[in-house]
């Protein structure tokens, strides 16, 4: 503004110069006559007063002209203050949603459909603060109120993740489906359905999301280890009654998962429950072979078909490379027990109990191993004295 002033000044001294220069040369006159008038002007003064009169002409014209636009501008000038109210009262809406206001970033929202440009986002706006009110059926007004196509994906992405925070998991699939109808498929639709899905229990299809959320690096790794092993649990659970499927569902789970000791002990005893003691005891040796772990090791005497001296024989040599485990002896203990191997069952189960330490699930464990030996050796003394060192050692407060 200073530079366009200094430009002005500049071109105000230019004229006035230029004027003073020529206006020395006045060499001609004007004759103005109208009977029985006459006026005679120099050439100079007429040039001025025509400039004059121009002048005085533009500033009339520009007065009537403003004074009839008046209300158009009037309108106009309202019309920009209520569009400006309105972006106002969204953005106040948005700032009252995130700060936990919901009341007042409904109401806001509301005040801002002014401008009916505003009519999407102060939809989801107000429809997200209904939600976090529980106000489920205003909610559903506010986005059934979004009509402009531009905004279609926008609201079903929103219904979806609002439907499924409030367990409604057969309306955020509809509204999912609906988006994918369109050609959305997102991760966050996926993140979302992920939620539905775990819901309504529906485990192969969460183990299908978790593994497409997991490639495409969407979910934490220890939260897509958990619901992988959450989602397998519940299908072998499922296939509870027919071995032949529960088999054929293990084999198709990925080697991960296969060496879980937490699926590898549900795979087993479910296999136990059904007789099949054979695919039992490999599922529980292939786990141990990558994860060596105590509840499997309390699993394996369970396998025991018939024979037990080949597990007898298999825990031996594993007791090659830790004869210090505490609970290897005691699944020796046991196997050797099936086996009734009284000698050696009474020597590892104590060897178990002294290598114990400060497990107390394996004190009572070997304890209660070691007083049906006795029971089954005819001394209940010692029995006796087994089962009350167990109830001893339970830490009840």
């Amino acid at each position: 503004m200073a530079i366009r002033g200094l430009l002005w000044l500049a071109l105000l001294f230019v004229v006035a110069v230029a004027l003073a220069t020529f206006g020395r040369f006045d060499a001609g006159q004007v004759l103005l006559v109208y009977p029985p008038y006459r006026v005679d002007v120099s050439l100079n003064l007429f040039v001025v007063g025509i400039v004059v009169a121009f002048i005085l002409f533009y500033a009339v014209l520009r007065f009537v002209r403003n004074l009839v636009g008046m209300p158009r501008r009037v309108a106009a000038w309202r019309a920009r203050a209520r569009v400006q109210k309105a972006h106002a009262a969204l953005r106040e809406a948005v700032g009252n949603l995130y700060a936990g206001r919901f009341s007042r970033a409904e109401k806001a929202a509301r005040d801002s459909l002014a401008d009916e440009a505003n009519k999407g986002a102060a939809g989801l706006v107000a429809a997200s603060a209904a939600h976090r009110m529980r106000e489920y059926a205003r909610r559903d007004e506010w986005l059934a109120q979004i009509d402009d196509v531009d905004w279609q994906d926008a609201r079903l992405m929103a219904s979806a993740d609002m439907r499924a925070d409030g367990r409604d998991a057969d309306g955020a699939l509809t509204a999912l489906t609906e988006m994918r109808s369109q050609g959305g498929r997102r991760i966050h639709a996926q993140q979302i359905a992920l939620r539905a899905q775990q819901q309504l229990k529906n485990w192969s299809e969460v183990l299908k999301l978790v593994k497409t959320l997991e490639k495409r690096e969407a979910l934490h790794p220890a939260v897509a280890v958990r619901l992988r092993q959450l989602a397998a649990e519940n299908l072998l659970r499922d296939r509870r009654h027919n071995p032949d499927a529960l088999i054929e569902f293990w084999q198709s789970l990925a080697a991960s998962e296969r060496h879980s000791p937490r699926l590898a002990d549900l795979a087993a005893e479910l296999l136990v429950q059904l007789n099949r003691t054979d695919d039992a005891r490999r599922i529980v040796e292939e786990a141990l072979a990558q994860n060596w772990d105590a509840r499997l090791l309390r699993r394996y005497p369970d396998t025991v078909g018939g024979d037990a001296l080949p597990l007898i024989q298999k825990a031996e040599a594993w007791h090659k490379e830790r004869p210090d485990d505490a609970d290897l002896l005691f699944t020796l203990g046991r196997l050797c027990l099936k086996q009734q191997l009284w000698g050696k069952a009474q020597a590892f189960l104590e060897a178990a109990l002294k290598s114990a330490a400060d497990n107390e699930t394996l004190k009572i464990r070997t304890h209660r191993a070691l007083a049906r030996l006795h029971e089954e050796l005819g001394d209940a003394g010692k029995a006796a004295v087994h089962y009350r060192e167990s109830a001893l050692a339970m830490n009840v407060v």
